[in-house]
């Protein structure tokens, strides 16, 4: 069996899916899961883009051991130079550097001829071989550039020390048969194409992500490219959970392997569905809440009679507990709340345990089943929710609504100052009431983006979970707040994302003065 590496963009490409923005925290809490995962890169980010993105790649990379640790840099040198300064401190440091190829891109966004692309692809990896052993090059728009250029391109930076090549579907456009088709002319027409390891990355703009990749490699690529739930630009990236559980499922057909521990990846993509706030459709192959659900009769029959007769993929196969259940209740004790927390496998201070552990016992007043889901959500709460700073506080609230009622909301707020600030507005429903009263007591400008309500598992006593997109001063944040009611849930997700945009920049402003 050949084995297939697993280059994770999640934080990077990921990242990139509109209205996504994590902070530092939940960024070294995914790397973190993704190296339980098994996965051989993570693209950690784009150094040069960001001051946030350097702290967040560095502090990644002086974390993560086992896995090699990449990132993004256009052909510049600069780049370069903020990728190594942002990735020195990693155990295996790993650069990727592009530049487009197509006749389109060239023309239009480059303003390059073939030849000037030749140079500066040719220049900027000998540069960046001299401080990184692994240099990754990308021929941007891979799929839509000609063949013959393309070879030769492929040729020239491979001697200048390239040691993977990246051919990406950059616009989703390619079929299966085509991006197939153009590995397999770089290997047989890049004479030196066995010095190095090809890469494919795929976008889904077509929904054909997953099958030109699995297509790429059948014809010579042994590096795979993609994001966790195939998040990423536009329609996203290719769904490295599907590809790793497909090459496994069928390894009668494709005689590949991954080095993935496929029990991790219901875990990874919950978290990353959390931190993200990008949810998973219900019928999402391999992780969605339905890919081990029967409903109709001849398919319940079936499975009841055989399991195979309509599941081809054992919910424990990829870490699914198909009876969430009862774990934990009113009358559990810290130990035995630590020894889950352990065994769900986030690592918490002491300090950070005892308030998930508080909040638990909250919970259990009003629950009397506590599910795996629950205790999860609660840890990821505490976890990414940086405490360093002085922020907004809910004091209380009440809200009065009726048929025959205007919604009204009566809010206490202390702000960082710690004054005790009240006043209470009207709105059409009681969500907009609260959000206009909270926002009144606020002095950043506020502008809601986006509302999201979800439910964390099942039953009329489900633990809410709210999601918010939300403009502050011009800057969008995301937040999110949990809560057994709704509008508690939702109060605390709209201010989680003020807090977010206060903490980001009195974080940026210890490091100014530090600096000076």
């Amino acid at each position: 069996m050949s084995r297939i590496k697993i280059f994770d963009t999640t934080l990077r490409d990921g990242e990139q899916s509109p209205g996504v923005n994590l902070n530092q925290q939940e960024k070294l809490e995914i790397a973190k899961q993704l190296e339980r995962l098994g996965v051989d890169r993570i693209e950690a980010g784009f150094p040069a883009s960001s001051k946030g993105d350097f702290q967040a790649v560095k502090a990644i990379a002086d974390t993560i051991k086992s896995t090699s640790v990449i990132a993004l840099a256009r052909t510049v040198k600069s780049d370069i130079d903020t990728a190594w300064e942002a990735l020195k401190g990693a155990a295996k440091p790993a650069i990727h550097i592009f530049l487009a190829t197509s006749p389109i891109h060239m023309e239009y966004k480059l303003r390059k001829t073939p030849e000037e692309v030749i140079a500066t692809s040719v220049e900027m990896v000998r540069y960046a071989k001299e401080r990184f052993d692994e240099v990754q090059w990308s021929a941007e728009d891979a799929s839509r550039s000609d063949l013959n250029f393309l070879a030769e391109i492929i040729e020239k930076v491979i001697d200048a020390g390239a040691t993977v090549i990246n051919l990406p579907d950059t616009v989703g456009y390619s079929t299966p048969a085509e991006y197939g088709n153009m590995f397999k002319f770089m290997k047989e027409n890049v004479p030196n194409i066995d010095q190095v390891t090809l890469s494919c990355h795929c976008h889904d703009d077509l929904g054909m992500a997953v099958a030109n990749s699995i297509a790429a490699v059948e014809n010579g690529a042994t590096q795979v490219e993609g994001a966790i739930n195939g998040i990423g630009e536009r329609a996203g990236n290719a769904s490295l959970e599907e590809i790793a559980v497909a090459l496994k499922i069928r390894s009668d057909f494709y005689p590949y392997q991954t080095n993935l521990v496929l029990n991790e990846i219901k875990r990874t993509s919950d978290l990353v569905s959390k931190l993200t706030g990008m949810h998973v459709q219900a019928n999402k192959a391999i992780v969605g809440r339905n890919a081990f659900s029967h409903e109709s009769g001849i398919h319940q029959d079936g499975v009841l009679k055989h399991v195979e007769t309509y599941e081809i993929i054992t919910p424990e196969m990829v870490g699914v507990q198909e009876a969430n259940t009862l774990f934990l209740g009113k009358h559990s004790g810290r130990h035995a709340f630590k020894e889950k927390v352990q065994e769900i496998g986030i690592e918490l201070t002491e300090i950070e345990l005892q308030d998930a552990f508080t909040k638990f016992k909250a919970l259990t007043d009003h629950n009397k089943e506590v599910t795996d889901d629950d205790i999860y959500t609660i840890i990821m709460e505490i976890k990414t929710d940086s405490k360093q700073v002085d922020k907004y506080e809910l004091n209380s609230f009440q809200v009065y609504y009726g048929t025959a009622n205007t919604p009204t909301a009566v809010v206490r707020l202390i702000t960082p100052e710690k004054d005790e600030l009240e006043a209470a507005l009207t709105g059409n429903g009681s969500v907009e009431a609260l959000y206009k009263t909270i926002d009144s007591l606020i002095e950043e400008e506020l502008n809601l983006i986006n509302y999201q309500l979800n439910s964390v598992g099942g039953g009329k006593d489900a633990l809410a979970e709210a999601y918010v997109q939300l403009s502050v001063n011009g800057e969008v944040m995301n937040g999110r707040g949990s809560h057994q009611d709704v509008l508690m849930a939702s109060a605390n997700a709209f201010l989680n994302a003020v807090n977010r945009y206060i903490t980001k920049h009195s974080t940026v402003k210890k490091q100014e003065t530090v600096t000076q």
